[in-house]
């Protein structure tokens, strides 16, 4: 029978024997963002679509091109529309969610985190998916530099705990909307004299956002934005002073950086600071992080004006440097003990065990599919149990079984008693050690 629907095109299933790989990822992006003083936050998977007009930028492709969104009839008067759109990024929500909660009248700064689905419309390839998963970090209230190398600083400790070596960063400034203006008019006067080779995309772009070209994807108009004016030649007293700073702080750290002027990012709420890490290992899809300054953004949204910054990174691009790195990833739990039966009565103290040891922490199996012995120890191996135990009539009878080493082949005599699992403990932990010292 044919199956009556396949998954939708850019998305992907996370199967069991590999959902260890994103655990390890979760795990040491929430552990190395807490030492940061970083916590979690939690917001929804759609918010209004205003919001990503406002935040996000309505000359970006993102915008335009990427999004998905619905119109849903208000239960109020069943006639108005609400608009609605499937998060296409993390800093819009956050930024919403921190401002709705009152979270910037708390102690400053602010310092959240998200592990979080995101969803784009554009054409799949190697890591770059339509509903893609993203960690993210942001920090509300800071607008000194020394809060910049801070969150670079922290996507810095991630990649390096994650085993990622072969990672660059590349920094830039885009300046405030004071010097940028004055970029802008640059920008446009040179792009004005190429206008018959851009891109439809990009001629719009010309009028209302220039730098937007230099994110352009098409190849004439990367090649005819190579000699655009370069921003770092623009910018105000204030934003040179910043940017200055911060390399003097990333120094102070010991992270190395490059600068490329041509970093602009994707997204129009970007100010000052804008940086990206980039690996060669997963090919052209090599940025794994992007973050940058947004202090325009709360006021933007409607909060008091409070300046902001953080980064995000694509999971799914980081599981495949990771891959292609040979770095380690934490190991899948296996079973520790397997618990066979032969006959009801030892079924039924079987799953009574089994449940004693769950409770105790251990993953324990036993059989619910009425296998026979032979069938049950070959299921044991299956599942890479450690240890594997058989009771019968006899067991039951004399209150003691055979608990057997399934790597070494070695077999002890246990009482299957109250203390069981107690007793289990220890020879489990015995067994981690010496597995551990290689004895």
């Amino acid at each position: 029978m044919a199956l009556i629907t396949q998954r939708p095109k850019g998305t992907q299933d996370v199967k069991p024997d590999e959902v260890y790989k994103w655990h390890t990822i979760e795990k040491i992006a929430a552990e190395t963002a807490e030492c940061y003083g970083f916590k979690e936050i939690r917001f929804p998977t759609f918010e209004n679509t205003a919001l990503f007009k406002r935040s996000v930028g309505d000359t970006t492709d993102v915008v335009q091109k990427e999004m998905y969104s619905v119109s849903a009839k208000s239960p109020a008067n069943g006639k108005d529309p609400d608009d609605f759109t499937l998060r296409p990024e993390g800093t819009a929500g956050a930024a919403r969610a921190v401002i709705e909660n009152g979270l910037l009248n708390e102690a400053l700064p602010q310092k959240v985190y998200y592990i979080i689905s995101c969803f784009r419309h554009e054409k799949p390839q190697a890591g770059r998916l339509r509903e893609f998963h993203q960690f993210g970090a942001e920090m509300y209230g800071s607008s000194d530099p020394s809060a910049d190398a801070e969150v670079i600083a922290l996507a810095k400790s991630l990649l390096d705990r994650l085993g990622l070596d072969n990672v660059e960063l590349f920094i830039n400034s885009i300046g405030c909307p004071t010097c940028r203006a004055e970029y802008h008019k640059a920008l446009k006067a040179y792009f004005e004299s190429r206008k018959g080779e851009l891109c439809p995309t990009c001629l719009d772009r010309l009028e209302r956002n220039p730098m937007r070209i230099l994110d352009c994807k098409s190849p004439i108009c990367q090649d005819i934005a190579k000699d655009a004016p370069v921003i770092l030649d623009y910018l105000c007293e204030e934003c040179s002073v910043h940017f200055d700073k911060l390399k003097s702080y990333l120094g102070s750290m010991g992270i190395d950086y490059k600068i490329n002027p041509k970093i602009v990012r994707g997204l129009d709420y970007y100010t000052k600071t804008v940086f990206e890490f980039i690996t060669t290992d997963i090919g052209a899809q090599g940025t794994v992080c992007g973050g940058g300054r947004y202090d325009g953004l709360i006021e933007q949204l409607g909060g008091n004006p409070a300046p902001a910054l953080g980064f995000a990174m694509g999971l799914e691009r980081l599981i495949m440097t990771m891959e292609s790195k040979n770095a380690p990833f934490n190991q899948e739990k296996k079973c520790d003990i397997y618990i066979g039966a032969m006959g009801d009565n030892a079924q039924i103290k079987a799953i009574g065990m089994v449940k004693a040891l769950r409770d105790h922490g251990f993953l324990a199996e036993c059989d619910v599919m009425g296998r026979g012995v032979k069938a049950q120890m070959k299921y044991a191996n299956k599942i890479g149990a450690g240890f594997a135990l058989i009771l019968g009539d006899n067991e039951l009878e004399s209150g003691k079984a055979n608990l057997k080493n399934m790597m070494t082949g070695e077999q002890l005599e246990i009482e299957i008693n109250d203390t069981f699992v107690e007793k289990f403990t220890y020879i489990r932990m015995a067994d981690v050690l010496a597995g551990e010292l290689g004895v």
